[in-house]
C-alpha cells in the first residue's frame, strides 16, 4: 500500500512539474520574445528607424510578459473575451504594428537625395553662358561689353598678357585666335559656343 502511495505521489508531482515546465517552456523568454529576421541588414539601416525598432520591439517584448506575469493573459493566444483580454490583447497588436512599421523602414531604407549647391564660380560661368546665348555676336572687334571684360577675365588667368577693359581690340583678338588655335579649335578670333565652352573648362 505505501508503495502504491509512493507511486501515486510521484505521478501527481511528475504531472504538476510537466505543466509548470510546459509553462515555463512556452513563456520563457527565447520562445516568448519577438525576434529580428534574420534578413534586416542592420549596417546599411537609417541609425533613427534602427533605434525606433529596437524600442518597438522592447515595448511589445516588455507587454507581453508583462501581461503574462502580472495578469495570466496570453496576448498572443488569449483564452477568453474578457474585456481586460481584449483590451490587452488590441494593445499588443498596436505595439506589434509599430514593430512593423520600423522594420519595414529598416529592411527599405530612403534613399537621401542630397541637393547640391552650385558654387559661386559655377553659378558664375551658367550666367556667362546665358550671356551668350542671348546676344552671341557682342564678341567683335571694336565691341565693348560685360560679356567681353568675362572674356578678357577668361583669357588673362588662362595666361594672356592683355588689358581687361571689356573692350574687344586686337590683342584680345589675337589671344583669343591664339587660344584657340592652342585647342584644336576653328582659328577665326571669333567667340562660339564650343570656345566659349573650352575657356570656361
Amino acid at each position: 500500500m505505501k508503495q502504491i502511495i509512493i507511486f501515486l505521489l510521484v505521478v501527481i508531482l511528475g504531472i504538476i512539474g510537466y505543466n509548470l515546465y510546459n509553462k515555463y517552456q512556452r513563456f520563457s523568454l527565447e520562445n516568448y520574445e519577438y525576434k529580428i529576421p534574420s534578413d534586416i541588414d542592420i549596417n546599411n539601416a537609417d541609425r533613427g528607424d534602427l533605434l525606433n525598432y529596437y524600442e518597438a520591439i522592447e515595448a511589445a517584448n516588455g507587454y507581453l510578459i508583462t501581461q503574462w506575469s502580472a495578469n495570466s493573459i496570453d496576448v498572443r493566444n488569449p483564452k477568453n473575451d474578457r474585456e481586460t483580454t481584449v483590451a490587452a490583447v488590441n494593445e499588443y497588436r498596436k505595439k506589434l504594428a509599430a514593430v512593423g512599421y520600423y522594420e519595414a523602414l529598416v529592411k527599405n531604407p530612403k534613399t537621401e537625395v542630397v541637393e547640391t549647391n552650385p558654387s559661386k564660380l559655377e553659378r558664375k560661368k551658367e550666367l556667362i553662358k546665358r550671356m551668350f546665348k542671348d546676344n552671341p555676336n557682342s564678341i567683335r572687334l571694336g565691341e565693348g561689353s560685360p560679356m567681353v571684360y568675362e572674356i578678357q577675365r577668361l583669357l588673362i588667368n588662362k595666361g594672356y598678357q592683355i588689358e581687361h577693359d571689356g573692350l574687344f581690340k586686337n590683342e584680345t583678338f589675337n589671344a583669343l585666335k591664339s587660344f584657340e588655335e592652342k585647342h584644336g579649335l576653328f582659328v577665326d578670333g571669333k567667340l562660339d559656343a564650343i570656345t566659349l565652352a573650352i575657356l570656361l573648362d
